[in-house]
């Protein structure tokens, strides 16, 4: 059931009380030329001639199980977002989950950092992170350059086609994680699965797309990339059993979670969860899960428990700590 509401059509369960559970982001599917035609075993309805490369879940656009668009309920509710909301874009969730499904390599690419972004598109910048699901034989990514450059050889590269050949180029493998801060030129290859957890912002800067007749962003890429090798490696750290932390930056946590049969996370957490099911199948708050399903948990929500078995779980949060053991118990 909806209604107009502050000029816009609503659910009706937008309007009330905060939600205090859990609730699924439900996916918006985005075509691409480096996608595929079959996005089994995460989704296996979804398929047919066009590609699908990318899954969004946090988007303002994504519906919720709630009724509605998740812009839509951080308007009727802005405290779901809690400590973690951003003061110069409130009404947007801070972060953005993606499954990124390749057929092909994707463009070589760079992103801007805030105070960039915020001149040029008045947008947040873009730092993300990928953990990688799965990765056919020769499954590859390139995460900045094996030799430094020179902004004059990195567009004259760009140019001719040998900016392919100058990236670092790594061979990855299910559970690898690797983070990419804004300015690190970068491409991934054909045949990953990939969870990517990013600042929410649409904004890349293509440097070179292999012929394909896409336009390039020469100028603005070539001021924001960083021209040496990368290095800014991850160590996982393990929380507690079942639990360890993948990767931490300045604009998020990302933690894994492999519990024996459940999770309970605490209630009255400051700052939204969002919760990706990378594997298994059981029940959320009361509400059944399957792989591939993303989940927001509201700041200030009651205690909630996942059950199932042989599931995995990644969680990512903005705060300056891990959540302490009593917020995230694992049986």
């Amino acid at each position: 059931m909806s209604f107009t509401w502050g000029g816009k059509r609503v659910s009706k369960i937008l309007v009330g009380l905060p939600p205090k559970q859990p609730f699924q982001l439900l996916p918006l599917f985005r075509e691409r030329v480096w996608g595929r035609e079959s996005l089994a075993p995460f989704f296996p309805d979804v398929q047919g001639a066009n590609r699908i490369g990318e899954a969004w879940f946090s988007f303002e656009e994504n519906r919720t199980s709630l009724g509605g668009t998740l812009g839509e309920l951080i308007a009727a509710h802005p405290a779901i977002l809690g400590t973690s909301s951003n003061d110069e874009h409130p009404a947007i969730c801070p972060l953005l989950v993606k499954l990124l499904f390749t057929t092909e390599r994707l463009s070589v690419q760079v992103h801007p950092g805030d105070e960039y972004a915020r001149h040029h598109h008045n947008c947040l910048g873009k730092t993300e992170a990928w953990y990688v699901i799965d990765a056919e034989p020769g499954g590859e990514i390139a995460i900045g350059f094996r030799e430094s450059l020179t902004p004059g050889q990195l567009r004259a590269s760009a140019l001719n086609g040998e900016i392919e050949n100058l990236l670092d180029w790594r061979k990855v493998s299910s559970g690898d994680v690797i983070l990419t801060p804004a300015g690190t030129v970068h491409a991934i290859g054909a045949g990953v699965t990939i969870c990517e957890i990013q600042q929410n912002s649409d904004i890349t800067y293509r440097l070179y797309d292999y012929g394909r007749p896409r336009e390039l962003h020469l100028d603005h890429g070539v001021q924001v990339s960083h021209l040496c090798p990368y290095n800014h490696h991850q160590e996982k750290v393990i929380l507690s059993e079942g639990r360890e932390q993948l990767a931490a930056c300045e604009y998020f946590r990302i933690e894994r979670l492999r519990p024996s049969s459940a999770i309970t996370i605490g209630g009255g957490l400051p700052h939204y969860l969002l919760l990706v099911s990378i594997k298994g199948s059981g029940s959320i708050a009361g509400s059944g899960y399957a792989p591939g399903q993303t989940w927001m948990a509201p700041a200030e929500a009651a205690e909630f428990t996942i059950a199932g078995t042989d599931s995995e779980w990644l969680v990512t949060y903005a705060a300056s700590e891990p959540l302490d053991a009593a917020a995230v118990r694992l049986t």
